[in-house]
């Protein structure tokens, strides 16, 4: 397997009519913008192409607008959102799906105060011990620098009860100010390892790719890439939705992929391999 370097979105733009954009570690650190990533949004919508922001956070996109605005990236760059956090909740208030239409109405919610507007307009209640739920949703450690084990209490007692899991990110960890962080995918994983139930939403499942092609207005898989840090969701997502994709190596996979500052390529070759995934090349960052 042969893997190349892509110095920039100069050299693909023109092979691409839409982009499905990762946020964090591909457009922000959690913190600020990564370096370049504004002026490369700016020459992609200067070029006449579509981008939409596709993000595991445990949000409703419009609160996904509202954070990154914050952060300094303002909406004029990106033509939509779609996130995890938006997949759950509309999984959640419509009822339609066999697993949804079960669940009962007491919901113990395990995350933080950044995460409290996707219970908004859901018609649960919301309860504090596993005895009371019926019903788990994870949007993610309460702490940044929580671990696995102070959820252990609460996955037990869940898992006597065989209470099902929604799980509002998949993700693993995150980079938050340069370290790494636990998401809500890691307590997910955990949890379906002692034998819990989880219906997942977000990256890599396909479904949250159809929802982005209705935001890009673009039916030509072919013409789509996506971009993202991890190979485990972004890269494997594309790849099930049957889109390109472009892995970026200075966000989740830094450290492994990007010693000193500058690419392995020999180390990126062999997780890629060995992820079963093929990304069109690598890039450090998401730049111009």
């Amino acid at each position: 397997m042969t893997f190349g370097a892509i110095d920039g979105m100069r050299a693909l733009a023109p092979a691409y009519d839409g982009f499905i954009l990762d946020l964090w570690g591909v457009v922000h650190d959690g913190t600020a913008p990564f370096p370049g990533v504004l002026n490369c949004m700016e020459k992609l919508i200067g070029a006449g192409k579509r981008l939409v922001l596709l993000s595991n956070a445990p949000r409703r996109a419009d609160d996904v607008k509202r954070r990154i605005a914050a952060l300094g990236v303002p909406e004029g760059l990106y033509h939509g959102v779609m996130s995890s956090g938006e997949e759950a909740w509309q999984y959640l208030y419509r009822r339609d799906d066999p697993f949804y239409a079960a669940l009962g109405r007491r919901c113990l919610h395990v995350g933080s105060d950044r995460d409290l507007e996707i219970r908004e307009t859901l018609d649960l209640a919301f309860v504090d011990m596993p005895a009371a739920a019926d019903f788990i949703l994870n949007t993610g450690p309460a702490g940044w620098e929580d671990s696995i084990e102070d959820y252990a209490p609460i996955l037990h007692a869940a898992r006597q009860r065989d209470l099902p899991m929604v799980c509002a990110n998949p993700d693993l960890v995150v980079i938050h100010g340069g370290r790494p962080a636990l998401f809500a995918g890691a307590l997910a994983e955990q949890y379906e390892a002692i034998g819990g139930r989880v219906r997942w939403h977000g990256k890599p499942h396909p479904s949250v790719y159809d929802s982005c092609l209705e935001l890009l207005g673009i039916a030509d898989r072919r013409r789509l890439l996506a971009i993202g840090d991890s190979l485990r969701t972004d890269i494997a997502g594309a790849a099930n939705a049957g889109i390109d994709s472009l892995l970026i190596a200075g966000g989740v996979h830094a450290a492994e992929f990007c010693p000193g500052g500058k690419l392995d390529l020999d180390r990126i070759t062999a997780a890629i391999r060995e992820s079963g995934t093929s990304p069109i090349g690598v890039a450090e960052r998401f730049v111009w």
